[in-house]
């Protein structure tokens, strides 16, 4: 007996797959300039079904009535390309074409002007595409681009003036750190813990040594010396680990990176946080208790210094 067409057409409730609680704000989908409210996907990307994919994200910024500028640019790109060669997805865009893609979403925002924001958040994803389920990594697939750049939201002066708390947790992610990966459901569930105790960052440690944050690199000062945890497979190598040691380095602060026992890391003077939205912020609270003196510390302040001087030149 055959089948009918109708015997493929689902007779139950049907549930709306709504997106107009999105702004209809621009993105980048696959070639084209869309907006979130209206891009769509295939249900069989490879990264809606199992995470298969790797993202990058870039912060711009620029002085008044001139084009916005990649911070760290060249690094951002040389971390993508070994993201994408650890997981074989064939990069699709050239350098000059990522930047590109950038800077027509922020001509196309709404709030772009002479008025608008000065610094920009860029985010871009790249998949492997589109395939019926199955495991293996597939080849010849054409990977899936999406990217939003949307206004640069950074500390607020309280949180630069007072610090802000984090909370402890093991690290009980894969042990693939080092691949900017979507699969982020652990980075999710390290978040979600500090969330819950109206905290900022969830710093981590794995097998009794610091790792990082659910969505940051973490330092440790001890007199005056910066310390982080080792470049290798446990810890994605944040931009601003370039970044920090090269400031260091000119400012004449001891830098070190190294295995770090939690031992060292309760007994900091000072504990930092870095990332692209939150450049380096310092951490006051940890699990209740105060780091150092309970306030931002010197070795911070420096730093932050001359953070925002690397911008400035940037811009």
């Amino acid at each position: 007996m055959g089948l009918s067409a109708n015997a493929f057409t689902y007779q139950g409730p049907m549930m709306p797959y709504r997106t107009d609680h999105l702004p209809a704000l621009p993105c980048y989908l696959n070639g084209e300039i869309t907006t979130l409210d209206q891009a769509r996907i295939s249900p069989l990307d490879r990264g809606f079904i199992f995470g298969d994919g790797v993202y990058e994200g870039i912060a711009f910024y620029s002085r008044p009535g001139e084009a916005a500028r990649p911070f760290r640019f060249e690094q951002h790109m040389a971390r993508l390309e070994r993201s994408l060669k650890e997981t074989q997805i064939a990069n699709p865009h050239t350098r000059a074409k990522w930047k590109q893609i950038a800077l027509d979403l922020i001509a196309a925002h709404p709030e772009a002007g002479a008025n608008g924001p000065l610094d920009w958040f860029y985010y871009f994803q790249v998949t492997r595409g589109v395939a019926l389920r199955d495991h293996p990594m597939l080849p010849g697939l054409t990977p899936t681009v999406f990217a939003t750049c949307l206004p640069l939201k950074p500390p607020t002066a309280e949180q630069r003036a007072q610090g802000v708390a984090c909370v402890t947790a093991d690290d009980f992610r894969w042990k693939k750190a080092h691949i900017k990966s979507i699969s982020l459901l652990g980075a999710v569930f390290a978040r979600q813990l500090s969330y819950e105790q109206g905290a900022l960052e969830t710093v981590m440690f794995r097998d009794g040594f610091l790792s990082e944050a659910a969505a940051s690199n973490v330092w440790v000062v001890k007199d005056g010396k910066v310390m982080g945890p080792p470049k290798d497979n446990l810890v994605l190598e944040g931009i601003r680990y370039g970044a920090i040691e090269e400031i260091c380095r000119a400012a004449g602060i001891g830098f070190e990176l190294r295995r770090l026992p939690k031992a060292e890391v309760l007994a900091a003077d000072e504990l930092l946080l870095s990332s692209a939205t939150k450049e380096v912020l310092p951490i006051t609270t940890l699990d209740g208790q105060p780091v150092g003196t309970g306030k931002p510390g010197p070795v911070y302040a420096r730093l932050y210094a001359a953070y925002q001087q690397a911008k400035e030149a940037t811009a």
